[in-house]
């Protein structure tokens, strides 16, 4: 994931913070390579066009997890092995996000009748947890992350949901009036 936040931004340190207490706390889970990477992916994703940043062979935006697995399917039948794990990775990195911070999105998709959505009969857990086990077996040399971390993606993939959600509710409570109360007056 192309890195377009500074290392010093708020939002690296807030989402870094958030994700390292959550997963050791709440889900009893203290793997600082995966908070680094979950806080990195949330921090990332904050600009909108990460969102939509894989393009297909014609260069336009693939938007859903069902173009993005058509796209890496097609680059697997072109043995184009580094740019098949980027489509992987990114999927992996999209059905996290999505299925962590908004599930019920995900919900409205599949019970509201949205048959004309692309992704209504795609499962996004399996399809991250899949991707995630495509990265871990074919890293290439530019990776700065090891096999190992995407393994435990997509071993743990329904626990890093979870931890997801329970960020969320975090950043929900921070908006209250109440938490914005109190943090006037221990900070003043």
């Amino acid at each position: 994931m192309e890195t377009t936040v500074s290392e010093h931004h708020p939002l690296r340190q807030l989402f870094g913070a958030l994700t390292e207490r959550t997963f050791a706390e709440a889900l009893g889970w203290p793997d600082f390579q995966v908070t680094g990477y979950v806080a990195n992916l949330l921090v990332e994703f904050a600009h909108v066009d990460q969102l939509d940043q894989i393009k297909n062979q014609e260069g336009q935006s693939l938007e859903t997890v069902v173009e993005l697995l058509y796209e890496a399917e097609a680059l697997n039948q072109d043995s184009d092995v580094d740019k098949e794990r980027d489509v992987h990775r990114h999927i992996g990195d999209l059905t996290l996000f999505m299925a962590g911070l908004f599930p019920e999105y995900l919900s409205r998709m599949k019970c509201s009748g949205l048959i004309h959505h692309k992704d209504f009969l795609v499962d996004y857990v399996k399809a991250g947890k899949r991707s995630y086990g495509i990265v871990a077996t074919c890293q290439h040399s530019e990776d700065k992350e090891s096999p190992a971390l995407f393994q435990a993606l997509s071993t743990n993939f329904e626990l890093c949901v979870a931890g997801l959600g329970f960020v969320r509710l975090d950043l929900d409570r921070m908006q209250s009036p109440s938490y914005k109360h109190a943090k006037d007056i221990l900070l003043n």
